[in-house]
């Protein structure tokens, strides 16, 4: 039972940063159809930033969460206007090369910057050590991952189905060509929407940084990840990728804690079967 709950509850923390990293790409690539393969650069640089002005600058925890998810997310705007816009049109192939090609700048350039070593995410003193819940005792910091990935979820799921812009982002993922002739600025939402799930992947990758260590290779490592995430999700969904990234987290943790000279075997086996099952995805639109 003590096994069963450590897994459970180091495996929904997990899955909180895989879901608030990988829910701006479902939104993304649901609404644009763009393979952003260096959506895991965004999430990487919020780490980085995060980690820099705590260290460097000193500032409080919250203000350096905000400050490397706006922070990104305004840089992310710049670059889909001049970069990610010129290519909306071109073929799968392409895409995927221009933003792999993304990744590997972004990991010379974080090699030169901060070096090949991992930084470490230094916590605030309220989050650190044990909290105890009943009768037993969990990390802080976890259970703070796991209250915060809630709220961002049900902020996004609000926001989405609630709002002028959330119905436009619906209205554009279900049929761009019927949003474009109802009026809808179908380029001014791909930059924010873009913005918006660049932002999330900076947050997630700062509120992570204590499970997913920052290093230059992190956007590469662990984009097959944030992939799983979407796939078996679904694109364009909310509810999709929490889902996914609950069964991945959980699943994930279990494996690497009963089985672990099998590492991530039996998730690759589940994501094909779930595929397989249903290849849009468990909340993907079907055809």
């Amino acid at each position: 039972m003590d096994a069963l709950t450590s897994i459970l509850f180091h495996g929904v923390a997990y899955a909180m940063i895989l879901y608030v990293i990988s829910v701006g790409l479902s939104v993304t690539m649901g609404l644009m159809g763009f393979a952003n393969l260096a959506h895991g650069v965004f999430a990487m640089s919020g780490g980085y930033l995060c980690v820099t002005l705590l260290g460097a600058l000193d500032i409080g925890f919250p203000l350096a969460l905000l400050a490397a998810a706006l922070g990104v997310a305004v840089v992310s705007a710049v670059l889909e206007r001049l970069l990610y816009s010129r290519l909306y049109r071109a073929p799968e192939l392409e895409q995927v090369l221009f933003t792999i090609g993304l990744v590997f700048m972004a990991i010379a350039a974080t090699k030169f910057v901060w070096g090949p070593l991992p930084q470490r995410l230094p916590l605030p003193e309220a989050l650190k050590g044990q909290l105890v819940i009943g009768a037993r005792s969990v990390p802080a910091y976890r259970a703070f991952l796991i209250v915060a990935g809630l709220a961002i979820f049900a902020a996004l799921w609000i926001g989405l189905e609630r709002t002028r812009l959330g119905a436009q982002v619906r209205a554009a993922v279900d049929n761009r060509r019927m949003a474009q002739s109802l009026g809808i600025d179908v380029d001014r939402l791909f930059t924010l929407t873009f913005a918006l799930g660049s932002g999330l992947a900076a947050l997630g990758g700062a509120l992570g940084a204590d499970i997913l260590a920052i290093h230059p290779g992190y956007a590469i490592e662990h984009l097959v990840y944030f992939l799983i995430v979407v796939a078996v999700g679904g694109l364009g969904s909310i509810r999709g990728p929490f889902a996914a990234a609950l069964l991945l987290g959980i699943g994930d943790t279990a494996c690497k804690y009963l089985v672990p000279e099998l590492g991530a075997f039996f998730i690759y086996l589940a994501v094909l079967a779930a595929l397989l099952w249903r290849p849009q995805g468990l909340f993907g639109r079907t055809a």
